[in-house]
């Protein structure tokens, strides 16, 4: 039976950078002071929230109870931003029962994809988002990443899927352009950039933000970006983002998220390690992230510096 949690849509506006922050380790314990601080400067280089344990958070490497002071210590450290959490399983019992165990969290949103490995039918898809969303006591933001997955959401389904008073928002690495286009032109579902590259074509096409792992380094050039793009600036914003593509194929050069740990280690904010069988960047891809030069302060379109 559905729960009172279906008849309360959400107003939540995701629109902007969100981060999803990684988690920094030491000797295979998470070192909750670096991810303190770590949360403490992105949020004073303007963004607009924080995405708690998603795949850049390395969470399949996690327990729950690591999960939820992960959790906690992002929201002591988010001073009011808003924080969605990932939450992800292959078995439906067992998801139901993690929803429900974060329903007493203060949440923007949970972040959920298909179950992995399964490759349900559309049907199938359709049965697993409708039945989180009616247990959850937040609004659900839909991960389309079939990469990772190996389920592709059809058009057709999202649209069936927005239809939820829950199910607000779409975090889209569906590597789908037309699919991604016909989204932002319905406007059922708030679109959020998830591949970094696609940030400039999403915005400007008329997505509401994005969820950028590259973004933990030079964040504020991508907040100001952002913006740019939200206010039709598109000639100050092409500027801004010719330097950013240099950074953002470096950071995926090998496998996410070690890249970034390893500039963030750099700049001695954590170490770059990361749980097995993830490994940290090579010495050269790393070389390759800290050598790239920005402008020092990002300049909108009347040549002013950006906040």
């Amino acid at each position: 039976m559905p729960s009172s949690h279906q008849s309360q849509p959400s107003t939540t506006d995701f629109s902007g950078l969100w981060i999803p922050l990684v988690t920094p380790f030491r000797d295979d314990a998470v070192d909750h002071d670096a991810l303190h601080a770590l949360a403490v400067r992105m949020r004073q280089a303007g963004i607009a929230g924080f995405c708690a344990c998603g795949s850049t958070g390395e969470a399949a490497a996690l327990s729950h109870d690591e999960e939820d002071a992960v959790l906690s210590t992002i929201l002591d450290a988010a001073g009011g931003l808003p924080v969605m959490m990932g939450a992800a399983d292959c078995h439906l019992g067992r998801m139901l029962e993690r929803v429900q165990q974060l329903n007493s969290r203060a949440l923007a949103a949970l972040l959920v994809p298909a179950p992995t490995y399964i490759r349900p039918s559309q049907e199938g898809l359709m049965h697993w988002f409708t039945r989180i969303a009616d247990a959850s006591a937040h609004p659900i933001v839909i991960y389309d990443i079939p990469y990772r997955t190996g389920a592709t959401l059809e058009l057709a389904t999202l649209r069936a899927l927005a239809r939820h008073p829950n199910i607000v928002a779409i975090k889209d690495c569906g590597g789908d352009a037309a699919k991604t286009q016909r989204l932002i032109d319905e406007g059922a579902l708030q679109v959020l950039a998830g591949e970094d590259v696609q940030i400039f074509t999403s915005l400007a096409l008329g997505a509401r933000g994005a969820i950028a792992a590259s973004a933990h380094a030079h964040t504020d050039h991508f907040v100001a970006l952002l913006r740019l793009l939200s206010t039709g600036q598109l000639g100050a914003a092409r500027a801004l983002w010719a330097p950013l593509q240099q950074h953002i194929r470096a950071s995926f050069a090998e496998p996410n998220p070690a890249p970034i740990k390893g500039w963030l280690a750099r700049q001695g904010w954590m170490t770059a390690e990361l749980r097995a069988p993830m490994t940290p960047a090579s010495s050269a891809v790393v070389d390759q992230l800290c050598a790239i030069q920005l402008p020092q302060r990002p300049r909108d379109a009347q040549g002013h510096e950006s906040d």
